[in-house]
């Protein structure tokens, strides 16, 4: 019997080291996709995906990593539905892109462009100098149960205000078990000092992520102005499934609005927090899937959904030790389409 599935697409910082040889040259995708990057002037994403190692220098640009990580998780999305049948799709920051791909929404051309064009936007420097960045803090600890000590810490971080306009500080993405706060050079600097290290797992936080933005917050609302500028032409469309943004707002292939979608995506989208936490959970309560389908790259949402799905006890799941007793079985609840 074929499965009721969500599919949830991830973001930036998916495409590593494991990630290298993912494109399948031959498929149609990768070949326009190849076209389309050199029109641009910018180096083959097969060059970049069949390198003999991962170079972070080069691969984490967000002008390479974005469509590396669109395509793979397009082929992907592809597959998944030979064995699903998809009701709905999210993503997580850049995977709202490609969530608006796989469902529909836009035509693939328009959709790389949308990736390929907003990367390199976000790449140029902030109007106040500088790149800005993005730091990710544990809200939970290793049994994914919620830590009202770091969960302080984060509020207090949010709430200290900035110095003569330096050191700003935003709440970016709401992962659940994970905040991602953003700012400029200055406010990332005064969350590296003064959020407490903690261990979670194998790794420590406060962790600055590479090559990363101030993604969702107003420090890009020039990025958002620039977008509508550019991105005029784009060919929005109601979705063939439903979309589910970061707000938890769903978008039907009956009631959706093209320009209210194509408003929001180069609008809100970029200035405003990403809370795909609460896009999963109004997957779960509206759509009842038997599974989350986790494209690739990588895996990187695998134990953010995990944490996700016990924080909601769906399906009675209630422990990291009740999911991954649930993982074991003929029947996960969340399946990852790459280790």
């Amino acid at each position: 019997m074929t499965r009721r599935a969500v599919l949830a697409c991830p973001g930036r910082g998916s495409y590593a080291a494991a990630s290298l040889g993912s494109l399948q040259p031959d498929h149609p995708w990768v070949q326009r996709a190849e076209q389309l990057r050199a029109g641009y002037g910018l180096e083959p994403l097969l060059d970049l995906d069949r390198a003999d190692r991962f170079d972070p220098a080069r691969h984490l640009q967000p002008i390479h990593a974005s469509p590396l990580i669109f395509l793979v998780s397009m082929l992907d999305a592809e597959a998944a539905v030979v064995d699903h049948r998809v009701t709905a799709v999210i993503g997580n920051s850049l995977g709202w892109y490609t969530a608006l791909a796989a469902a529909g929404a836009l035509p693939f051309d328009d959709a790389f462009r949308l990736v390929q064009e907003m990367a390199i936007l976000q790449q140029e420097p902030l109007p106040s100098g500088g790149p800005g960045g993005q730091v990710i803090y544990p809200l939970a600890d290793a049994a994914w149960r919620p830590d009202p000590q770091l969960q302080a810490a984060v509020a207090a971080a949010l709430a200290e205000p900035s110095v003569n306009g330096d050191g700003q500080v935003h709440e970016s993405i709401d992962l659940g078990a994970y905040a991602v706060l953003a700012g400029d050079e200055a406010g990332v600097e005064r969350l590296l000092g003064r959020l407490e290290p903690v261990r979670v797992g194998e790794r420590m936080f406060p962790l600055r992520l590479s090559q990363h933005g101030p993604y969702h917050t107003p420090l890009v609302a020039h990025v958002a102005e620039a977008a509508r500028d550019q991105l005029s032409d784009l060919d929005w469309r109601a979705p063939s499934a439903t979309v589910i943004d970061g707000r938890g707002v769903r978008w039907t292939p009956w009631s959706t609005d093209p320009v209210a979608l194509r408003d929001y995506t180069l609008g809100e989208q970029v200035t405003s927090p990403f809370r795909f936490a609460v896009s999963v959970r109004v997957a779960l309560r509206e759509e009842a899937p038997d599974v989350l389908v986790l494209p690739g790259p990588g895996n990187s949402l695998g134990g953010i959904c995990g944490q996700l799905v016990v924080a909601e006890g769906y399906r009675g799941i209630r422990s990291r030790e009740d999911f991954e007793t649930v993982q074991r079985s003929e029947t996960p609840v969340v399946l990852s389409m790459h280790r």
